[in-house]
């Protein structure tokens, strides 16, 4: 695939999926979402971010219990969902990832910004997970709208993990697609200083 090829996978002819088809994503896919994903940079390499691939009935219905009512069929419709996630406890993988860093001066940090930090960095994960699920020919639609703290409960209680995003993915239904929305022209958006 040529550059220009790439760039219309990734970014311009790339939408955000409501709707799939029924064809299913093969195990092996994810694993290289996650294998291509986690080499985006973080800050001192922390890597707070932690993937659970919902895909069992059993699964998505908990799931679907804590979504909001119009992520609910989003949810049905895709077959697997990723519950983007972080570990406030990051710290405990510094001694591998980050071997300068002094993992006990992080340990010592109130929670509040432990959580505050990886879950900031978990959202810059987030676009890696996206462009590595497009790079590999699928199509996502991540939300928000959902209920984290019955997420938690549901999913990671007992646990350092904390739900932040979810992304569903799949092989998007062309048909039910909403025309394309407009983007800001540069000079909207950016400036020079």
């Amino acid at each position: 695939m040529d550059a220009a090829q790439l760039e219309k996978q990734l970014f311009t002819e790339a939408r955000t999926h409501r709707s799939f088809t029924s064809k299913q994503i093969d195990d092996s896919i994810l694993h290289k979402i996650y294998e291509l994903a986690k080499f985006g940079p973080t800050a001192n390499n922390a890597c707070p971010m932690r993937l659970t691939f919902v895909k069992s009935p059993e699964a998505k219905q908990k799931l679907i219990d804590v979504a909001s009512e119009g992520n609910r069929p989003k949810i049905k419709s895709s077959p697997v969902t990723i519950i983007l996630a972080y570990d406030i406890d990051y710290y405990k993988q510094i001694p591998l990832l980050a071997p300068h860093m002094d993992a006990a001066k992080i340990e010592a940090q109130p929670e509040e910004e432990r959580d505050k930090f990886a879950r900031e960095l978990s959202w810059l994960q987030a676009g890696y997970v996206i462009i590595a699920a497009r790079h590999l020919g699928l199509d996502c639609g991540a939300m928000s709208g959902f209920d984290r703290a019955g997420t938690d409960d549901a999913f990671y209680l007992g646990t350092s993990w904390r739900s932040n995003i979810l992304i569903n993915l799949g092989y998007g239904d062309n048909e039910t697609l909403r025309e394309r929305a407009p983007r800001l022209d540069f000079y909207d958006a950016c400036q020079f200083l």
